[in-house]
């Protein structure tokens, strides 16, 4: 089957193409028709590409005719269109196989539509020729501009760069077909920038051109165009920026803009004063515009200067003391550098900027200088009142020269003279304080605001004026059954005194004991000596302690001797010998009496707690017994019991109404009674009661007192008193004035009361043996 196809280009219409046979490509197979006829068929066609320019103007654009060579023009064929496009994009003339675009087309959108034609002969409903396969490209026209995607640009360079240094570069992208002629290539051009920048027409990029100075200007905007088509007439263009900015490099060195700065000080300003402030400035910034301030010249190096890192200036300080009097004017010279300089720009800092810093001392009133700043005296102890120590001198350094007075600051030991003498005011004591630490003060006459101290530090020597004593209290026992030679104690010394050698001492007996047979001595040449028995067997009973005198003497100049005394108890030692449990009686009986007083405080720590208790429990029965007499029948009866017991019988009863009868007063009698009127005035006490006016007197105030208790109950409740009465005819009993009666009274009539009084006549009869 051949098929003949019409195809446009481009912006023209080529004459019809010859049909194009695909015998020598295609293989051909019988197939039966379902009429009964056979009928020759391609298995495949073989097309070329159709193109299609996009953008076309006349729609719908005829592209190209589609012709099976079996068509005989009887139009029994109908051609279809399938495919991505056909029946929206693409349609077909189903009678001629022609084939138009209905709407524009966008190479950049697609560039290229598979579609698939198929012949139908129309009696039959059946395919002609099997499905086949073409392609139509849309052919490319420069209908795009450049366009920058990556923009803003920026980009930083160092100043002072050399000419060809990169700076950046600028990429354009156009969406025409690279592959369609020129209408992709692109040419880069500077509009903007020279002539410090350059462009590089193919590959867009920046370069500089020439140097440039951050300080002069410190950034450029540089404008870039590309063109498509090489540039070429009728070609599109597109344009971007790029800014540019100069980063800094220390090409300048910082400059002091004053050539002179005047500052004056005190004389008495202290070091580390601020005096005054200089400063450089330096066009660079940043790291770059760091400096340091220095001292280039002053010969006397009594000034600094230190950097403020925060404003980049110089803190002019005083470094040591000035002195009007000594010089009133200083001048010295300062400068400046970079802190942080690359070795290629070293030519740019090779004459650092000075300055010239002229200093003016103004004069003070100082106060009074010593000639020293300490002073050591030395004295030895003991030496009397008044005695010299050492001289202190202080000078007024201003010029009218005041003259000084001195002092000492809260000392009782020592005084100090107008002319700085000091001398002791009491005797010192070495062992007391070997040391004594003064502040000597010196005031100006003329001005008393203006002083000033020193130390001074005075020295006590020593004086060999203590004798050696025992080092310790030493408890020294002997076992009765110790033996000759056995040592019982290891005794040793100390003294106060210093010694330029090391102490040594000497021990020996007093003569009195040294006649003693009893103990012994010995030294031993190391400042100790041991105790050792002299004979054997010792006597608790005859002799519990020995007292022996020991005499020690130092090797002091003069050498000093002391008598201590040793005691030493005799013990009833173990079986053994050993004087361990004889050492520990003591012990023992501290141990003992120790354990007496803590048993003492525990019990009396019981019995103030048992107290407590039982006033805790009398008042909580007070309060549960306050009407006790509710649950009681109550008649006109009074119940005495007396407290010596005796049962039921002591019990007696007494009708109210014999009480208001009976009117009799008792009496208080005096002690010394006679044993007569002491049995008729017990007799009396047993029947008498309390007077009928006082107890109704009673009664009334008791009433009056329960009514007008706001705290009484709301009911008629028993009220009940205790009524003591005026007191009993036989006077007190207490033993309080016994002492002085005792011995003159007689007791024999006791024995007329009764047996009650059975037992106290036994005891204080005449029977009884004298002083029991």
């Amino acid at each position: 089957m051949n098929c003949c196809l019409l195809l446009p280009f481009m912006l023209g219409i080529l004459p019809l193409w010859p049909c194009l046979s695909t015998t020598a490509n295609s293989k051909t197979e019988e197939v039966k028709h379902p009429m009964g006829s056979h009928w020759r068929v391609k298995r495949g066609w073989m097309w070329n590409h159709f193109f299609v320019p996009e953008e076309m103007n006349n729609i719908p654009y005829h592209i190209g005719q589609l012709k099976s060579d079996l068509d005989n023009g009887n139009n029994s064929f109908q051609y279809k269109l399938l495919g991505a496009g056909a029946g929206s994009i693409f349609v077909i003339d189903e009678r001629t196989g022609d084939i138009y675009a209905i709407q524009k087309l966008d190479r950049e959108e697609r560039s290229l539509y598979t579609l698939r034609a198929q012949v139908i002969d129309t009696t039959t409903g059946r395919a002609v020729e099997p499905e086949s396969e073409f392609v139509i490209r849309v052919s490319d026209v420069n209908d795009n501009e450049p366009q920058f995607l990556d923009e803003p640009y920026e980009a930083i360079v160092p100043e002072m760069s050399p000419e060809g240094t990169f700076v950046i570069q600028v990429t354009a992208r156009d969406a025409d077909d690279p592959s369609s002629g020129n209408n992709a290539r692109l040419l880069y051009s500077l509009l903007q920038g020279q002539p410090y920048f350059s462009i590089e027409p193919t590959t867009g990029v920046i370069r500089i051109s020439s140097q440039m100075d951050r300080e002069l200007e410190d950034e450029y905007w540089v404008i870039i165009q590309a063109k498509d088509m090489i540039g070429l007439p009728g070609a599109l263009s597109g344009t971007t920026s790029v800014l540019i900015k100069l980063s800094d490099v220390n090409d300048n060195k910082p400059v002091f803009k004053e050539s002179l700065y005047r500052m004056t000080v005190s004389e008495s300003a202290p070091t580390g004063t601020f005096i005054g402030r200089i400063k450089a400035y330096d066009n660079d910034i940043g790291e770059n515009a760091e400096m340091d301030y220095s001292i280039e010249e002053d010969d006397s190096q009594t000034f600094d200067i230190i950097t403020n890192n925060d404003n980049q200036e110089g803190i002019v300080i005083l470094k040591k003391r000035v002195d009007f009097e000594h010089q009133k004017q200083y001048r010295i010279r300062a400068r400046v550098q970079n802190r942080h300089v690359d070795e290629q720009l070293m030519k740019y800092h090779a004459e650092p900027s000075t300055t010239l810093i002229k200093v003016q001392v103004e004069d003070d009133d100082e106060p009074p200088v010593f000639l020293l700043p300490y002073y050591v005296f030395e004295i030895f102890e003991g030496r009397p009142h008044g005695s010299l120590v050492g001289m202190v001198s202080a000078t007024d350094p201003d010029q009218r020269k005041s003259p000084i007075w001195y002092s000492i600051t809260r000392s009782k030991v020592f005084h100090i003279d107008e002319n700085g003498t000091i001398i002791t005011t009491n005797p010192l004591d070495r062992e007391i304080s070997a040391w004594h630490n003064l502040s000597i003060t010196a005031t100006e006459e003329y001005n008393t605001q203006q002083s000033s101290a020193v130390p001074v530090y005075v020295q006590v020597l020593n004086v060999n004026d203590h004798a050696p004593e025992f080092s310790e209290y030493y408890e020294t026992y002997v076992c009765e059954n110790a033996g000759s030679g056995q040592i019982i104690q290891i005794i040793s010394a100390v003294d106060r005194d210093e010694s330029i050698e090391d102490h040594h001492f000497y021990f020996n007996l007093s003569v009195e004991d040294s006649k003693n047979a009893s103990f012994a001595i010995i030294d031993n040449q190391d400042n100790t000596a041991v105790i050792l028995t002299n004979r054997t067997g010792f006597s608790l009973q005859e002799e519990p302690v020995f007292y022996i005198s020991i005499l020690i003497a130092d090797n002091g100049i003069p050498s000093l001797t002391s008598t201590n005394t040793l005691s030493i108890h005799v013990c009833d030692c173990d079986d053994d010998g050993s004087t361990h449990s004889c050492s520990n009686k003591d012990f023992m009986l501290s141990i003992a009496f120790r354990t007496k007083i803590i048993i003492a405080v525990l019990i009396c720590v019981v019995v103030i707690f048992g107290f407590i208790f039982l006033i805790l429990g009398l008042k909580h029965r007070r309060k549960q017994s306050l009407f006790p007499e509710k649950g009681e029948d109550f008649r006109e009866n009074i119940f005495r019991y007396d407290d010596e017991g005796g049962g039921e019988e002591d019990t007696e009863a007494f009708d109210i109404a014999e009480l208001r009868n009976s009117a009799t007063m008792r009496e208080r009698k005096a002690r010394k009674t006679t044993p007569a009127d002491i049995r008729s005035l017990y007799r009396q006490s047993l029947q008498v009661g309390p007077d009928s006016a006082i107890f109704r007197k009673f009664i009334r105030e008791k009433l009056e007192e329960a009514d007008t208790d706001p705290c009484a109950p709301p009911f008629d409740s028993l009220q009940t008193y205790a009524f003591e009465g005026t007191g009993s005819l036989a006077g007190s009993l207490s033993s309080l004035g016994s002492a002085v009666s005792d011995q003159d009274e007689n007791y024999d009539y006791l024995n007329e009361l009764g047996p009650r009084f059975k037992r106290l006549a036994c005891m204080f009869g005449s029977a009884m043996p004298p002083n029991n």
